[in-house]
């Protein structure tokens, strides 16, 4: 199905059971942080389940975005509400939430009592590998279907490098007292005087 079909295809009606039984699953799949979380959501929301129309959840991801705090449970929170009110976006919360939860307390017994079991160990070491390949390919899907242009992407990744190559700290403070825009931090800050004097 391609994304113009999605969009089209108006959602149709859930019962209460039915989208608890999906929230869980969710919760229990749900791998490699919001960027994997948010996929499994558009996955099994939008293209598999249609419950929710492709721009409405695109317009509910951009709202969670703005709002402080993880936008993958805010956005099942959401979306619970939108389909049940009150009673659905706290079980979609609650469900999100409570799995994986329970999954990382398990880890964290697994490797605190057998950490030092040499299959222990790289039983975790392929858990980091593919976590990390859901994260890039969860970050892959959900970035094409946000990006409309094809000019949009290129003009994305290019910031990326610019973005990181200097510490938060030193790329703020240094357009605030009169730096160079190259990153480097300036030689005089503007009505400071300098040390010794």
């Amino acid at each position: 199905m391609t994304p113009v079909d999605i969009a089209v295809v108006p959602p149709r009606p859930v019962s209460f059971a039915e989208a608890a039984r999906i929230w869980a699953r969710i919760g229990w799949l749900s791998f490699g942080g919001p960027a994997g979380q948010i996929a499994q959501m558009h996955q099994e929301l939008v293209e598999k389940r249609r419950w929710i129309s492709e721009p409405r959840f695109l317009h509910a991801l951009n709202y969670c975005m703005l709002l402080p705090r993880p936008e993958a449970q805010q956005l099942a929170v959401y979306i619970g509400w939108l389909m049940h009110r009150t009673a659905g976006g706290l079980v979609a919360g609650v469900l999100f939430v409570l799995p994986g939860c329970l999954t990382m307390l398990l880890l964290s017994v697994l490797y605190a009592t057998l950490g030092h079991v040499p299959l222990v160990n790289a039983l975790f070491f392929g858990l980091k590998a593919a976590v990390l390949a859901v994260v890039v390919e969860a970050v892959l899907r959900i970035g094409r279907r946000a990006l409309k242009k094809s000019g949009d992407d290129r003009n994305c990744w290019c910031c990326v490098p610019r973005d990181f190559r200097i510490p938060r700290p030193v790329s703020a403070d240094h357009f605030r007292r009169g730096g160079d825009r190259d990153g480097r931090p300036p030689t005089r800050a503007a009505g400071i005087p300098r040390a010794g004097r």
